[in-house]
């Protein structure tokens, strides 16, 4: 055994197993709430480095993506879910499911709202869902930095919302990170004694491949914003490292030859502009040069097949 900062270590061959000091906390924390409210920013804020895409266009986050944040005292892995929306097509319900099923999986709920807008009828339906559960709930108001003058009435819909459910409430702004070490706080308080689940250096469990896809999708919806919404799915094909540079081979799926042709501009302009703002990323990702190859590929309605979600790794989590 070895002690590295207060973590003491045990060792099986190449795998270091952590063992927490004393009194340490952890815990899973689904952070829950509709479409576009900045989950994914809060996570990233929390966590201290970019693992979830961000955008202005709403559901973009469909995968359940684990962040982890380890402190002296405590580890908090937080659970990243898809905004639970109304599902148009075989995708969203997946994605609706996902969330649902994570509400019942983890020890503490932070139903995340927009501090910019009254409470409406998609938070009380969010809020409803959570009432079937016994996990606890902490209603935590986002975008504090963008209210607008004289919002007292949108602070006033969330605390009756909070009250009527028998909720703790705290102000943030993911954006700022204004409050957030009082929400850290608020988080940990909730959380019962535990082991170290991961090594305390670690920030997400999810493999370099899905993140460099994710950082490509992010690219789409930020470049091309609601020509080609929510049709795209990517594929990392190869990933080759040498000791100079690593090498990404990507393939882009949309649904129809139109959105092939929006994706690849005129001359190949936006496929070179996506690529380049991909890349980019991607090397701050692994701290390493990267040379990156996109392909634009026709799979109609995959949103709708199965066989298609499956293959490009959206299933109902269990």
């Amino acid at each position: 055994m070895t002690s590295i900062d207060n973590y003491t270590f045990s060792f099986s061959g190449e795998v270091a197993i952590p063992q927490a000091p004393p009194e340490f906390k952890s815990g899973f924390i689904g952070i829950i709430g509709r479409p576009n409210v900045g989950k994914s920013t809060l996570m990233n804020q929390l966590v201290g480095q970019k693992i979830a895409i961000t955008s202005p266009v709403a559901q973009t986050t469909r995968n359940r993506l684990r962040g982890i944040l380890t402190t002296p005292s405590a580890q908090l892995i937080f659970v990243d879910t898809p905004g639970i929306h109304k599902p148009h097509h075989q995708l969203g319900e997946v994605l609706v499911k996902n969330a649902k099923i994570a509400i019942d999986s983890v020890d503490v709920l932070l139903f995340v709202v927009d501090g910019t807008v009254a409470c409406g009828a998609g938070d009380r339906y969010v809020a409803d869902l959570l009432d079937h559960s016994t996990t606890p709930v902490i209603l935590g108001v986002n975008k504090i930095d963008s209210q607008p003058t004289g919002s007292q009435f949108i602070d006033d819909s969330y605390t009756q919302l909070a009250d009527a459910h028998q909720w703790q409430t705290v102000k943030f702004s993911a954006k700022t990170g204004a409050e957030l070490p009082q929400l850290e706080e608020l988080l940990i308080e909730h959380l019962e004694h535990g082991p170290l689940y991961y090594p305390p250096d670690l920030v997400t469990d999810q493999p370099e491949r899905f993140i460099m896809g994710e950082l490509i999708r992010e690219q789409i919806l930020l470049l091309t914003r609601e020509e080609v919404p929510h049709s795209v799915a990517i594929a990392i094909d190869k990933v080759e490292e040498t000791p100079s540079i690593t090498r990404v081979l990507a393939t882009i799926n949309v649904e129809r030859d139109s959105q092939k042709g929006i994706l690849i501009g005129k001359g190949g302009a936006m496929l070179k502009a996506i690529g380049s703002e991909a890349r980019e990323q991607i090397q701050k990702l692994i701290a390493g040069k990267v040379y990156l190859e996109l392909f634009v590929k026709v799979q109609p309605k995959w949103r709708q097949s199965r066989m298609s979600l499956a293959e490009l790794g959206y299933r109902v989590e269990e």
